[in-house]
């Protein structure tokens, strides 16, 4: 457990700690925050052995009113949900990567996800340290690639949710300028996945 002594940003997520009792999730997912020459989320879920992708140009969110943009994009390697640093100039992607969430997610409703997948609409339950609670993954009808991350109205739903304003990595407490620079991790920052803040720290 985090020490009185802990930082002010793990304090805050762990503050509002919370688990779902009954059926826990079994796959992993993650959340990039990328800045690479747009700054942009990338979420990320396991699914047929891979992490199936998705670019989020504004990022995930809590608030049920905000239906956020999600292009589908190349699957990445399971190992890939650890990845945190910088992708060297010259290279795709150029860039500071950051692990801004990460967690466990199960689909809601029939099917499972691969199948929901194909279906081009994903019921998800997310246990992580910024997001929790259920959402919904749409694919547009007018593309292939397109599709809408919504949050439902829930008792994790936050109106106004902002996720620039926790924008703190929840593998190492690092800012996206301390990783592109190479800074060392927040030592004291909790390597656990803890339940989502309820406030800006």
């Amino acid at each position: 457990k985090l020490e009185q002594t802990g930082s002010v940003r793990a304090q805050s997520i762990m503050a509002c700690s919370r688990r779902m009792p009954d059926q826990p999730p079994s796959r992993i997912f993650v959340v990039h925050r990328h800045q690479a020459r747009r700054l942009h989320y990338d979420l990320r879920l396991e699914i047929d052995g891979v992490l199936k992708s998705w670019a989020l140009p504004k990022g995930p969110t809590l608030d049920p009113q905000q239906r956020r943009l999600a292009v589908l994009v190349e699957d990445h390697p399971l190992e890939y949900a650890d990845f945190e640093g910088n992708i060297p100039p010259g290279q795709y992607g150029a860039g500071s990567v950051m692990v801004w969430d990460r967690g466990r997610f199960r689909v809601l409703g029939s099917g499972s996800p691969e199948r929901q997948f194909a279906r081009g609409q994903l019921k998800l339950w997310f246990e992580g340290s910024k997001l929790k609670g259920e959402f919904a993954l749409v694919r547009m009808r007018q593309s292939a690639d397109q599709w809408l991350l919504i949050k439902k109205a829930d008792e994790y739903a936050r109106p106004g949710w902002d996720p620039d304003e926790f924008a703190w990595s929840v593998l190492t407490g690092r800012s996206q300028q301390e990783i592109a620079r190479e800074a060392p991790p927040h030592h004291e920052f909790p390597l656990e996945e803890p339940d989502p803040p309820c406030s800006k720290p």
